[in-house]
């Protein structure tokens, strides 16, 4: 695919990064804003308003933000940002972590201020020589912009909302109302809508189907909200079905046949490791992605470090195992809730074991075991190793409470085996990933990054996956249950399911006879055990786990949503913003988190940043503490 060369502009001068496939760096030492008074200029300008979006993936605030503190993940047994987690006193307007967030979308809106200024004057030479052309770029500038503000509103509520470039050093900034921001937002989405193509030739680039499922995102964030005033109008919910449908008929994109593909840990455990990420990355059902490179140079500081934050320890003290680069870099800060295992079907539902690991393969000869006389199934054993190079070293079995699986059958085993519940010798039921520490669980493999090129790289190569189709379906689900059609809902729902399910002649993964009760030889198609029909929302089926709040359909249905977004979606970043804009994160995450336990209704948004609110100015002085506070959110 063409590659394009880039130059970034920042807030207050210039600096270079870049991102894989669509942006390429190309050092430039000395320029100034006259640079963007050329059509080469404004082209290099327009490819650094995407370099924000990679912010996300980026640091250990990816998961602080986006995905702990909910119901799907709690602590590992390394404690790093556990308060955002615990909600405890930490997370208050001073943590870093939020003005890295403000500062980098800001940022980025700047970015695209000065682009969606300078494309209608520049005089064009090459590229921006048609009407047609010229309004393609600003497209994607304007969808960049609604993307960035998109990601503030959610997060902290009422935001400065600045559409023009802020070229000197500007003080005076004022917190515009939520519905003010979303009005912008889907103004810049219409925009983004009505001019961007189809396709591009520059993968990476944002399209029209890009803006139109981040327009319907937009619309039934906004058409959701009960209580919280975001500016909601009663189409919002017709328009929120409207775009996602318009993304679905497209014939652009099209859903993978296999779930697994998306990530394809089979194809990088067998070695194929270039051409499987590689392959996964340009999936059809990928809608929008933000950039990163294996070249460690234009890769960026951090690059996707996603890798490293949902692993479980398998490499200290393990019998037959190191630490490589297959299997990642554990840094153990997040491990699946009991919620979160639980809310699959895990038997039928292929998903639960196509996004976790829970094998690993003996890699290191020095420290594999022998049985002995103590442990040996048979004489003969004795002295002889217990497995070998490649075998299974290490496995993690997620069950049930009703489990007969004893100590001594977890000893007895040639490989180490952790259970998720298992009995004492009196028949005491123990939680084994909490007696381990906190330190063993399924770990999700969606962001396992074999590209690194040592085992102690942090720098992730692997693209950020901003929207993807499967995500798309379960919006247009949500709108139409929200209308009441759940026909229409359930028609979207089940197209997942379908290919969640097992497909007739695929071999299963062998939890499904090894711990989910199936047969080793069925190949048998599971769709119709896991078709969902309206009885799910009518009746409180025990397998959804309601909260005691949800007593009727629609009530049930919303919460059916969330789950079913857990099973399609857990790890990729969305679960703090889909219970906040659900206005069920407190009542979520107090019935699934049992760590949370500080969390308050204030918390549904962030802190404004203390570093903001001490360098604004009012009527040419800095603000009054009185003032500050009065520009903070409520609790904080």
């Amino acid at each position: 695919m063409k590659k394009i060369i880039t130059t970034l502009a920042i807030l207050t001068g210039l600096c270079t990064t870049s991102c894989k496939d669509y942006l390429e760096e190309e050092l430039v030492s000395t320029l100034t804003y006259q640079y963007y008074d050329t059509e080469q200029g404004v082209e290099d300008l327009l490819k650094a308003c995407y370099e924000t979006s990679r912010h996300k993936f980026g640091y250990e605030h990816g998961y602080a933000l986006f995905n702990f503190g909910v119901d799907e993940f709690v602590q590992g047994d390394q404690l790093n940002f556990n308060y955002f987690n615990v909600y405890d006193n930490r997370l208050n307007a001073s943590e870093g972590y939020f003005h890295d967030v403000w500062s980098a979308n800001y940022e980025g809106i700047n970015r695209c201020n000065i682009a969606i200024q300078r494309v209608p004057v520049v005089t064009p030479v090459r590229t921006l020589v048609t009407a047609a052309a010229r309004n393609q770029r600003l497209g994607e500038a304007h969808f960049l912009r609604a993307y960035y503000y998109f990601m503030l509103v959610q997060q902290f509520g009422a935001i400065p909302l600045v559409t023009a470039p802020s070229e000197g050093v500007q003080l005076e900034f004022t917190r515009a109302s939520v519905p003010d921001v979303y009005n912008q937002i889907i103004a810049d989405l219409r925009f983004a809508v009505a001019n961007l193509p189809a396709t591009q030739g520059e993968f990476g680039r944002a399209t029209r189907g890009a803006a139109q499922h981040i327009l319907a995102d937009v619309y039934l964030t906004r058409g959701s909200a009960v209580t919280d005033v975001r500016g909601q109008k009663s189409t919002d919910i017709d328009s929120a079905a409207f775009y996602a449908d318009a993304v679905i008929n497209s014939n652009v994109y099209a859903l993978e046949n296999d779930f697994g593909t998306l990530w394809d840990y089979r194809n990088i455990a067998a070695g194929n490791v270039t051409n499987a990420i590689a392959a996964a990355e340009r999936s059809k059902e990928i809608i929008f992605s933000t950039q990163f490179n294996t070249n460690l140079t234009l890769a960026g500081r951090f690059g996707n470090q996603m890798h490293m934050y949902f692993l479980m320890s398998y490499d200290l003290n393990e019998p037959g195992l190191t630490r490589d680069i297959v299997n990642g870099r554990p840094f153990r800060r997040l491990r699946p809730s009991d919620y979160a295992m639980d809310i699959y079907d895990r038997k039928n539902d292929s998903r639960f074991y196509k996004s976790m690991k829970v094998s690993y393969l003996a890699n290191n000869a020095a420290s594999i075991p022998k049985w002995t006389a103590t442990d040996a199934p048979s004489p003969n054993l004795v002295g002889q190793a217990k497995f070998a190079l490649g075998d299974t070293a290490l496995h993690v079995i997620v069950n049930s409470r009703e489990t007969t699986l004893t100590e001594r059958d977890l000893t007895r085993n040639r490989y180490k085996t952790y259970a998720r519940y298992y009995r004492r010798a009196n028949g005491t039921l123990v939680d084994g990933f909490v007696a381990a520490g906190g330190g063993k669980f399924p770990s999700l493999l969606k962001y396992i990054d074999p590209n690194r090129t040592t085992v102690a790289q942090q720098q992730g190569t692997r693209d950020g996956i901003i929207a993807r189709l499967g995500e798309t379906y379960l919006i247009a689900a949500e709108a139409y249950g929200r209308k009441g059609d759940y026909g229409k809902a359930l028609t979207y729902i089940n197209k997942l399911r379908e290919r969640a399910a097992y497909k007739a002649g695929e071999t299963k993964a062998p939890q499904f006879w090894q711990t989910e009760g199936g047969s080793r030889n069925d190949v048998s198609s599971t769709y119709e055990a896991v078709r969902v029909t309206e009885a799910k929302f009518n009746t409180n089926d025990p397998a959804e786990m309601y909260p005691a709040s949800a007593t009727s359909a629609a009530q049930r249905f919303i919460h059916f949503i969330l789950n079913e977004r857990t099973r399609e979606l857990m790890g990729e970043l969305h679960r703090w913003e889909d219970l906040a804009r659900t206005e069920t994160l407190v009542e979520r995450t107090k019935l699934f988190n049992k760590e949370a336990v500080n969390i308050q209704p204030f918390h549904k948004l962030r802190p404004i940043p203390q570093a903001h609110l001490e360098r604004i100015f009012t009527q040419g002085r800095p603000l009054t503490s009185t003032e500050r506070q009065a520009q903070q959110n409520p609790g904080y």
